[in-house]
C-alpha cells in the first residue's frame, strides 16, 4: 500500500498517465533527442523521481545506489560500507558542515551523519523526495542537525565557500552539463576542502558506433532519468576545467568480487534482496496490476515499472560487457588559493 500511495509523488494521481507519456517522449526509444533532454532536464528528472521513488524505496531501501561488494557481504551491508568509504575518503570530522548533492530521500545523508557526527545538508530539486526525507530524518533522530534544500544543483542558492566537504552518490549524472555542475560545487566548497563522488559513466570499452552498445545506453537513460551518460574521461576533464585538483580516481566496479549488477540479474536469486530478483519483480508487477484494477493505484503504474525493468536490463548488460559503471570514484580538492 505504501508503494501504491507513493507512485506519482507530488503529481496529481489523475495526471500520472500524462506524466508518464511526457517522460517517455524525452527518450530515444520514443523519438526523443538529447538536446531536448538537456534543455528540459529539470522537468524530466522531476517527473522521473515523482514516478519512480516509491518503487526505489520498496525494492532498494532508503539508499538508491549500487556498491562495491565482498563475497559473503549482503547488499545492505555493502551499501553502508560504500557510504562509510566516501566519508573516510573525505576525512570528515565531527561538527563539520557537509553537502550531499542530489540526496534522494536521504539514506546516505543519515548514514554518513551518524557515522561521522557531521551536519549534512541534502540538496534535491524534487519536492516529494524532500518531504519523504524530512519524515525519515525525524524518525532517525537527525532532524535537528540535518536538513534539505530544494534547489537545482546547476544553480545552488548557497553562498560561496559554505561547506567543509561535498559529496555526490550516483546523482550528478542527471546534470545536463558536468562542468556547470562541478563549477557550482567548487563555488560552495571551502578552499582546501574536498569533493568526492561516485559517477555513472560509460567506460573506455563503450563503442558509440556499436548498435548494441547504443541500445544499452539508451535503456539506462530512459530507465534512470538521464539526459546523457558521459564517459569517465569527460567527467575528469570537467572536474579539472572547474578548477579541482584530482587527488585520485578509479572505476571501483573493476575490483568488486561480487558484480555490482548482481541484485538486478534475473539469473540471480537472493532472499535478502528478494524484491529485486526476477521472482520478486514478477510478484511486484502482478501486485501493481491488482492495485491498479482495484483503483488503489493510479493508472500507468505498470508502465512506470516497465521503464524501470528496461533500465535493469540495460544496467545488467552494460555491467556484463563492462561498457558502463555506476561507481567511477574520484576525490578532488579545491585549492587553498582559489584563482577561478
Amino acid at each position: 500500500m505504501d508503494l501504491a500511495s507513493g507512485v506519482g509523488g507530488k503529481i496529481n494521481k489523475a495526471q500520472v498517465l500524462d506524466a508518464v507519456d511526457k517522460y517517455e517522449k524525452y527518450h530515444v526509444h520514443y523519438g526523443g533527442k538529447q538536446e531536448d533532454r538537456n534543455a528540459n532536464y529539470t522537468d524530466m528528472v522531476n517527473k522521473y523521481y515523482d514516478l519512480a521513488t516509491s518503487f526505489y524505496e520498496f525494492g532498494w531501501g532508503e539508499s538508491f545506489h549500487f556498491a562495491h561488494r565482498w563475497n559473503g557481504e549482503s547488499l545492505r551491508e555493502s551499501i553502508k560500507r560504500h557510504e562509510h568509504f566516501l566519508a573516510l575518503q573525505l576525512g570528515l570530522k565531527p561538527g563539520q558542515k557537509v553537502l550531499d548533492v542530489g540526496c534522494g530521500i536521504g539514506g546516505p545523508l543519515r548514514e554518513i551523519a551518524h557515522f561521522s557526527s557531521t551536519s549534512v545538508t541534502g540538496l534535491n530539486n524534487n519536492e516529494y523526495q524532500i518531504s519523504r526525507g524530512k519524515e525519515l530524518n525525524r524518525i532517525a533522530g537527525v532532524d535537528k542537525t540535518c536538513d534539505f534544500i530544494k534547489a537545482d544543483f546547476m544553480k545552488m542558492p548557497i553562498p560561496d565557500n559554505s561547506f567543509d566537504a561535498v559529496y555526490a552518490i550516483e546523482a550528478t549524472c542527471h546534470a545536463p552539463d558536468a562542468y556547470g555542475c562541478y563549477k557550482e560545487i567548487y563555488r560552495v566548497l571551502k578552499p582546501g576542502q574536498c569533493f568526492a563522488a561516485y559517477e555513472w559513466c560509460m567506460t573506455d570499452a563503450f563503442d558509440p558506433n556499436n548498435q548494441e552498445h547504443k541500445k544499452i545506453k539508451a535503456e539506462v537513460e530512459i530507465g534512470d532519468g538521464l539526459p546523457d551518460i558521459r564517459s569517465t574521461t569527460k567527467c575528469l576533464e570537467a572536474l579539472k576545467q572547474a578548477g579541482f585538483e584530482i587527488i585520485w580516481e578509479k572505476d571501483l566496479a573493476k575490483e568488486s568480487p561480487v558484480p555490482w549488477y548482481q541484485p538486478l540479474d534475473k539469473n540471480h536469486f537472493s532472499l535478502s534482496s528478494f524484491r529485486l530478483t526476477a521472482v520478486g519483480r514478477f510478484f511486484t508487477r502482478n501486485m501493481v496490476k491488482a492495485l491498479e484494477f482495484a483503483g488503489l493505484a493510479p493508472n500507468s503504474k505498470v508502465r512506470v515499472q516497465d521503464f524501470l525493468e528496461k533500465a535493469a536490463e540495460g544496467l545488467v548488460e552494460g555491467g556484463k560487457k563492462e561498457i558502463f559503471t555506476p561507481m567511477y570514484f574520484f576525490l578532488a580538492r579545491k585549492p587553498l588559493s582559489d584563482n577561478n
